[in-house]
């Protein structure tokens, strides 16, 4: 319950400067370019800025690209020719947008990268996201800890590994900071990879689709686990862990004595914090998006005014071309011991949204 409150107010002090100022007026249009509808996060994300840039005196342009690369680059021209003094844009391939940007640059347009990294241009002003690595790490964590408690007389654990999309910068973060912890019980063979499936450019799930992460999920225990059992799957997103769910519910797991096994995730959406109530899906990682909404628009009131943005990190994030300035948050690791305390505390949902 300390370590709770103590993460909890940390995060609080942490954004305590992003403090968002109300009912200035006439600042200018902000465009928000956001990925995809497709995902409950990125909806709340684009609407929660919307509000918080309007409450602070902007016009705030926001849009959905649907997971279309053409229709998020017209979008971002739009933006700029209709005159957005700054662009807060969530990429759906973050190295897709060098032209467009090269043209918000000489418009005089400052950019913020919004959560996905935007590689290979050097018109990024500025990157606020979480601390990705951290993700990954929190992940393996939860999934080591899940395979102690669930399988304590089993060795070795069989685990299967998931990635990213492989056109999200992110991706290789949370799987760089998922192996840190993972492989070294790899090598000692405490955890085995039936599949012999390592590496985004094999275990990488394009855009992020559920349904693929499920397809593939149904291959691996179709041509590995037909006389063994998989105890754990390293999963990077919410959206994908329901796929992976539905593929191991689909074999039995989880009904009879055939145990469910430890299944990851991120983004605390809330299909999957009641899966984790309901003992299927085993954690998730908690980043209050709204926090990261409030980075935004402090760093858009910052160049605005002349002055420099408060950053945190100036040496982790090289996009190809420069290391980009960049604010960082504290993920959260949630499971069932903590998830009504963690998420309904924050205010992030109701009690009744998380047991309805």
């Amino acid at each position: 319950m300390k370590l709770i409150t103590s993460l909890l107010a940390a995060a609080a002090i942490s954004v305590a400067s992003f403090a968002v100022p109300a009912f200035a007026q006439d600042k200018g249009t902000v465009g928000i370019s956001m990925p995809t509808k497709t995902s409950t996060r990125w909806i709340s994300d684009g609407e929660t800025m919307e509000k918080l840039f309007t409450d602070a005196g902007y016009t705030a342009d926001l849009q959905f690209a649907d997971d279309d690369i053409p229709n998020q680059l017209a979008q971002i021209e739009n933006m700029v020719t209709k005159g957005a003094k700054v662009l807060v844009i969530g990429a759906i391939d973050g190295t897709t947008l060098s032209d467009i940007l090269a043209k918000a640059h000489d418009a005089g347009v400052k950019v913020i990268a919004y959560d996905r990294l935007i590689r290979d241009s050097g018109n990024v002003d500025y990157y606020a996201t979480f601390d990705n690595f951290q993700v990954g790490v929190l992940q393996a964590s939860s999934l080591v800890d899940g395979l102690k408690a669930k399988f304590p007389d089993v060795k070795p654990w069989n685990v299967e590994l998931f990635g990213g999309s492989p056109d999200d910068n992110n991706a290789f973060f949370f799987y760089d900071g998922a192996l840190s912890v993972l492989q070294p019980l790899i090598d000692s063979g405490d955890i085995v990879i039936k599949s012999g499936q390592q590496g985004m450019d094999q275990v990488g799930t394009l855009r992020w689709d559920g349904a693929v992460a499920q397809a593939r999920m149904e291959n691996l225990l179709s041509s590995n686990y037909t006389d063994a059992q998989v105890h754990g799957v390293l999963s990077p997103y919410d959206g994908l862990s329901i796929g992976i769910l539905s593929a191991l519910k689909g074999v039995g797991y989880g009904s009879g004595d055939q145990k469910m096994p430890v299944v990851t995730g991120q983004d605390a959406e809330l299909p999957s914090v009641k899966s984790i109530l309901a003992d299927e899906q085993g954690s998730t990682v908690f980043k209050d998006t709204r926090e990261l909404a409030k980075v935004a628009v402090s760093m858009t009131d910052a160049i605005l005014g002349g002055k420099e943005p408060e950053v945190n990190d100036t040496k982790t994030y090289d996009n190809g071309v420069k290391v980009i300035p960049s604010y960082l948050l504290k993920p959260v690791a949630v499971d069932k011991s903590n998830a009504k305390e963690i998420l309904v505390g924050a205010g992030y949902y109701t009690e009744d949204q998380i047991d309805n």
